[in-house]
């Protein structure tokens, strides 16, 4: 079944490399088909790839080189939820180890300037705690981090 919804993603020819690291670096992701310009276009020439159909954790994609005009902003974001510290670390040492640049409270930027929050599931459960305490405790705490350290987290979470 194909998805009615289809994120496009605007590189500036660098899609192919981002889809395949997308799809070496995260489960259920994949580069699925590269699209050749059938004609030449303001970013570039017949026959340089255009598109690029893939998926990342799942979610399907479409990469546009359309060139430079429109960056990335941290207006997007994946946010992936993990489950452990090594799972935490794999995903944001991978993204920043490539070129990426770290931010704060668990985002980072990969080299393609594409955002990414690296969110722990402690941490999202934390914040949304009935206790109000324990929710600010853990918000504050996520405010000191780049790299979120789901030990903090826990400290943080029994005060």
């Amino acid at each position: 079944m194909t998805s009615k919804t289809t994120l496009c993603l605007w590189y500036n020819g660098t899609a192919e490399e981002a889809a395949n690291f997308y799809a070496k670096t995260f489960p259920d992701s994949a580069v699925k088909a590269v699209r050749l310009a059938p004609g030449d276009y303001p970013s570039g020439k017949k026959g340089d790839v255009l598109t690029v159909e893939f998926s990342v954790l799942g979610i399907p994609c479409i990469g546009l080189n359309g060139g430079p005009i429109f960056p990335h902003t941290e207006a997007f974001s994946f946010q992936v939820a993990t489950d452990d510290q090594a799972e935490t670390d794999r995903y944001w040492n991978a993204i920043i180890d490539n070129g990426g640049q770290a931010s704060a409270c668990g985002w980072c930027k990969d080299k393609w300037g594409v955002s990414w929050q690296i969110t722990p599931r402690v941490l999202t459960d934390a914040v949304a705690h009935a206790d109000p305490a324990i929710a600010k405790r853990a918000f504050d705490a996520m405010m000191t981090m780049t790299k979120i350290d789901i030990a903090a987290i826990e400290a943080a979470i029994k005060g």
